[in-house]
């Protein structure tokens, strides 16, 4: 029996796969805009969060691997570990952020964990110090105006810690499940959310990270850069936000574009 059979064509075709790529190519655009700007607070040569957008283009393209091989409940593993890798990632950016001055040149705690020195806090530590921090305020508030996030959470929880009977079933490709497109119809939606999250952590802290490359450009041949280019949007940046954050969350929407002063439309 072929994958086609014993899946189901509806689950073959799912909408999560096209996602998932768009997702992992998303980030491999961000890894190579961001490269060209330092992480201020560190000894680190590279931007920091190039490599972490690099690491999460794997995680997307293991999940989309397992996924298409029937193992939800793996890919929930997976997916927690996108969601914890996206915290990590706005919570290093918040502590440089926070810490970083003329006084601090080096701040110690992100650099000795770039250099391995020293462990990153657990979950509930660096999720707590996002969530009170008065910078990411409105963007926080808008996240956690319902349950959603904690439901995604538990989800997760609850299939890497097999909390449920049902979940481990969903990592046996070789039984009928009446009920396996619709939670891969869930896990599309989990998925969704992480990202939307990442999105509007990151570039409401970082909105230069949106710059399209046109403004160095214009330096890098010798001429006069056209005025307020410094302000353009990378075309890949805007694609994302009118298709995965305008539709999705609307207020998340409306939150970044008030903050920025990156012509973001």
């Amino acid at each position: 029996m072929d994958k086609v059979e014993r899946l189901g064509k509806e689950y073959i075709d799912h909408k999560v796969f096209g996602q998932l790529s768009e997702f992992a190519d998303f980030y491999d655009s961000l890894a190579h805009t961001t490269m060209g700007f330092m992480s201020q607070g560190t000894k680190a040569i590279l931007n920091l969060d190039t490599y972490v957008f690099s690491s999460v283009i794997g995680t997307l393209d293991s999940i989309r691997e397992i996924l298409s091989n029937g193992r939800i409940n793996d890919s929930y593993a997976l997916l927690r570990k996108y969601y914890d890798s996206t915290i990590i990632n706005v919570y290093t950016n918040l502590y440089l952020n926070d810490h970083f001055n003329i006084d601090n040149f080096i701040v110690e705690h992100i650099d000795n964990w770039r250099k391995g020195t020293e462990t990153i806090p657990e979950y509930r530590v660096i999720s707590k110090y996002i969530k009170d921090s008065a910078k990411l305020k409105p963007i926080t508030d808008l996240l956690l105006k319902d349950k959603l996030y904690k439901n995604v959470r538990d989800r997760c929880n609850d299939h890497t810690h097999y909390n449920y009977y049902y979940n481990l079933l969903l990592n046996d490709n070789e039984i009928y499940l009446p009920n396996r497109v619709k939670a891969l119809d869930t896990f599309s939606a989990d998925l969704t959310a992480v990202f939307v999250q990442h999105f509007a952590y990151l570039f409401y802290l970082n909105d230069h990270y949106m710059m399209s490359t046109d403004y160095v450009d214009y330096l890098d041949v010798g001429m006069t850069p056209e005025e307020g280019s410094q302000y353009w949007v990378s075309p890949f940046i805007q694609k994302t936000f009118d298709k995965w954050i305008k539709p999705y969350r609307p207020d998340i929407a409306d939150e970044i574009k008030s903050k920025t002063s990156m012509k973001l439309e």
